[in-house]
Order: C-alpha cells, then structure tokens, then sequence
C-alpha cells in the first residue's frame, strides 16, 4: 500500500522539524563538515548531535564518509541547499509583513494618543 503524496511531505517536514538538525542543514551547505566542527558550531551534547545526525542520515538528506577517526558529514543533494534558502526567503517575507504591520500599529497608536 502506497503512502499519499501529501503524507510523505508531511513527515519529510516533521523530520526537518528540529533545531539541531535545521542548523546542521545550514552548516552543511557550504560543505561537508567532520562531527567534531558540527559540535563546536552547534554547542549541543555529542549524544544530542548524533542522534539528529543519526535522523538526517537515515532520511537520506546527509551523508556520511568516514576520514580516518573522523565522520564527516555533507548534504545529499543540492536541492536541500536549495530548500533552506526558499525557507529563508519566505521567513523573510514573513517577519517583513510582521515589522510593517507593527510599524503601522505603533503609528495608529501615537496618532490615537
């Protein structure tokens, strides 16, 4: 039995759902990275880190190559690259409708006084 379309997107989105693994995201766009950069960047415990790592992988959104005692990890495929910098444009499309629309409440309240 296969899942519906709109459910596979929503548990892609689910497993996108958590900090840690958002920031991995963006560290690991502009390249690979070995665990040891991601928990210095990250500043979560190591256990925290690999268990979000652990989910990424198992995804498919990472990959991992081991590189002597390190793992280093990069992004599967561009397109998740490109997934985070639409996010970004539309959180920036978001808050600039928010900051104008508290703008204009902050002018309606000093006209009212």
């Amino acid at each position: 039995m296969s899942v519906p379309l709109y459910q596979a997107k929503a548990e892609f989105f689910r497993m996108l759902g958590h900090p840690v693994r958002i920031r991995v995201l963006e560290l690991l766009q502009d390249g690979p990275m070995p665990v040891r950069d991601l928990l210095a960047a990250i500043e979560v415990e190591p256990s925290s880190l690999s268990q979000q790592l652990a989910v990424l992988r198992r995804s498919g959104i990472v990959s991992s190559q081991r590189e002597g005692s390190s793992v280093v990890y990069a992004l599967a495929s561009g397109d998740v690259a490109d997934l985070m910098a639409t996010a970004r444009r539309i959180l920036t499309e978001m808050l600039t409708g928010r900051n104008e629309l508290l703008a204009e409440l902050r002018e309606t309240e000093v006209a009212a006084r």
